[in-house]
């Protein structure tokens, strides 16, 4: 008697292309990439699993599950289509959306202009009243008065209302209060209260989070209820988790209460798959590198440990992550993978700026109408260009063959652009280009190494997405790194890190109290809730008691500063010698972070207590080595590909992955369907047990 292969699918949504993987019980693995329908995202992934299923004879009910990493909730704040939102405050507390924290992105920029508020001013309403830092009502609430500011705000006509008190964080009485009053007269509207949403100090945050909360959340329950609907009628029950921005899946149901968990959940998936792979190797330094068609993005996995924000930007653009340069966007105080992001891609435009110098991004040609060599109406050249030029890619070859690309249209159109202006050959034009946008987004990893207290020479570089292998390895030698590491199906690898993921829901509250004066018992109580907290929102998912585990972590700082540092904190009952520890892991990480810590004189406090409960799904683990259904193309004839002018045109070979059984030594190129990944003159690239490409840098 044979049991019927099961699938799991993986689908994460980029600016140019969907991603699509099908996992089987056996290690089966099936693949399809099809560019993003931007006005309608579900569109694609209905279409491409449609694909996958007449071409494998596969059928909806073969699918226990599906996960997914979508970009709609950042879409909705980047373009300003969220709700249309009202806001509740405490008297005094209106313009704090305007306030904000006085940074400001670009110091030296005097025509920066901080974004506009998601409120408008008139939909930002007051109600009298007062809750001290101790959580005693000084002012109690009027309700009439409550009443008012309600009604006259569904009388504007707004789709959502948020409310975020002065110091509800510490006593939620008011804000249930106005909740109740919104739900006696406008029992059909969306509320967010942030002591629901975030119950933390710091009113400009909590208010950001809270309102951001509210802004989405039409969008994103439309689109899940869209997603869900095109599943099921293409015969697909399965179902649906959605990745969120801290590495972790949630429910489709809960994503919809809390969107804010899944605003960034688009390149988490790639992150954790690194992980997983990095804990299998043993390597306990990685730095992942994802570079697609927009953007590119680094990442930091340590000790098997993924490295996590506490807060971050949305709406700002390409950032670069440093931590001295924020208040582009709004903020989000969620936990989120630590990560940073240039807008380096292969559909980046390579133009000539205003002082006659190259500059390669952030602009992207993106899906439509991509880069001149798609022969889609692209007229400005971009990094793919670049790469037809050097050789590097096969014109006939990219998505395994079905995008064709125009050479000769691009190499006419780099050499007018490009080559020409500077005064340069085609080749080193080309070569330029390529170099700068690799040195974009070297940037991106000293922003998670360097920046961070880490000295990049000691890690692996982990590199995927349908160009981070093509670039990883001029990377990793410009930074003295000796090892990069290309996984199985690096294109579509985001999604397929979506299956290494374990159900998480993080809770935090603020406690503020200063370790050495702290009373145990009450921190044991308070933690005690939040644990209450994640295991019953994972028995809501469907998980049993033997398939949860809650961990602890803390933000602290020296009593005085303004800005907290997150430390693990270890199981067990809570007495003086667990606090102690608490500050001396504090001071640990202090001075790895910043090069110093405070003498024992200086009182480290406690700011915010964390439980992050996470649930193992029994879906079957991922196996040790996946077998591609897709067969490897035939490797082509060696083709001429330039190495820049230390080492100029070279006959490379041309290799299938399995070609690195045995060692081979640069310069090779590796084509497959989804990627390409380029090995160095004097480099040398294997095969490990696990298909993953190991290069060693000469």
């Amino acid at each position: 008697m044979t049991t019927e292969n099961r699938f799991r699918v993986g689908v994460d949504i980029g600016g140019t292309f969907t991603d699509i993987v099908l996992l089987g019980d056996d290690g089966t693995l099936h693949t399809k990439k099809i560019p993003s329908s931007t006005g309608d995202y579900a569109t694609a992934i209905v279409d491409g699993l449609a694909d996958v299923f007449a071409g494998t004879g596969l059928t909806g009910t073969g699918i226990d599950e599906i996960r997914h990493g979508t970009t709609v909730a950042s879409n909705a704040i980047l373009e300003g289509k969220g709700a249309r939102v009202g806001l509740i405050t405490t008297a005094g507390f209106r313009d704090v959306l305007e306030l904000r924290t006085l940074r400001m992105p670009r110091l030296y920029d005097m025509a920066w202009q901080k974004p506009p508020p998601l409120v408008e001013r008139y939909l930002r309403r007051t109600v009298k009243e007062r809750i001290r830092a101790s959580g005693e009502i000084e002012t109690p609430l009027d309700m009439d008065d409550a009443r008012a500011q309600v009604r006259a705000l569904v009388d504007e006509k707004v789709e959502a209302i948020a409310v975020c008190l002065i110091n509800a964080f510490t006593n939620p009485a008011h804000e249930l209060m106005i909740k109740a009053a919104i739900e006696e007269i406008a029992p059909d509207l969306i509320n967010c209260i942030s002591y629901e949403v975030l119950p933390e100090i710091k009113e400009y945050e909590r208010t950001s989070t809270t309102v951001i909360n509210a802004y989405v959340m039409p969008i994103v329950a439309t689109y899940l209820k869209a997603l869900r609907v095109g599943l099921e009628n293409a015969d697909t029950p399965a179902p649906l988790l959605l990745m969120q921005s801290n590495g972790g899946l949630t429910t489709d149901r809960a994503a919809a209460d809390r969107p804010i968990n899944i605003i960034e959940s688009g390149p988490a998936g790639g992150v954790i798959g690194a992980q997983a792979i990095a804990n299998t190797k043993n390597l306990d330094k990685i730095i992942t590198f994802d570079m697609g068609g927009t953007t590119a993005k680094a990442s930091m996995v340590e000790n098997g440990s993924v490295m996590r924000a506490q807060e971050y930007a949305v709406g700002a653009g390409i950032m670069i992550g440093s931590r001295l340069l924020s208040g582009a966007g709004y903020t989000l105080k969620v936990p989120a993978i630590d990560l940073a992001e240039v807008g380096a891609g292969g559909g980046s435009l390579v133009q000539i700026d205003g002082g006659g110098a190259m500059q390669v991004g952030p602009h992207s040609a993106g899906a439509i109408p991509g880069p001149v060599c798609y022969g889609n109406g692209g007229e400005t050249v971009t990094v793919t260009d670049a790469n037809i030029v050097l050789g590097i890619l096969n014109p006939q070859h990219l998505v395994g063959g079905a995008l064709k690309l125009d050479a000769e249209r691009a190499r006419t159109a780099f050499k007018a652009q490009v080559a020409e202006p500077l005064k340069l050959s085609l080749e080193d034009a080309a070569h330029g280009a390529f170099r700068i946008a690799a040195s974009n987004m070297i940037r991106a990893i000293r922003a998670v190494s360097s920046e961070r207290g880490r000295d990049p020479r000691e890690f692996t570089l982990f590199a995927f997405g349908g160009n981070g292998p093509l670039f990883a390895c001029e990377m990793a030698a410009t930074l003295g790194m000796q090892r990069v590491v290309v996984p199985p199906s690096p294109g579509l690898f985001s999604s397929f890190g979506l299956l290494y993921a374990d159900l998480e829901h993080h809770y935090s509250r603020t406690l503020r109290r200063v370790t050495s004066e702290a009373d145990p018992a009450e921190i044991e109580a308070a933690w005690a809730k939040l644990e209450a907290q994640a295991r019953s929102q994972l028995a809501a998912d469907g998980l049993g008691p033997d398939a949860m585990h809650v961990r602890r972590s803390v933000a602290l700082h020296y009593k005085g500063q303004s800005f907290d540092l997150v430390v693990q904190a270890p199981d067990g009952p809570i007495d003086a010698a667990y606090l102690e520890g608490l500050a001396e892991a504090f001071g640990a990480e202090h001075e790895r972070m910043y090069g110093h810590r405070a003498g024992p004189e200086e009182p480290v406090e406690l700011v915010s207590i964390q439980a992050l409960g996470i649930g193992m799904r029994d879906t079957g683990g991922v196996p040790d080595r996946v077998i591609p259904s897709r067969p490897e193309p035939e490797p082509g004839p060696p083709r001429k590909v330039y190495f820049g002018r230390e080492h100029g045109w070279h006959e490379t070979p041309i290799l299938r992955r399995s070609d690195l059984s045995s060692a081979q030594t640069g310069p090779c190129i590796i084509e497959e369907y989804d990627a390409t990944c380029v090995v160095p003159p004097a480099a040398t690239a294997t095969l490990d047990a696990g298909g993953n490409i190991v290069i060693q840098l000469g």
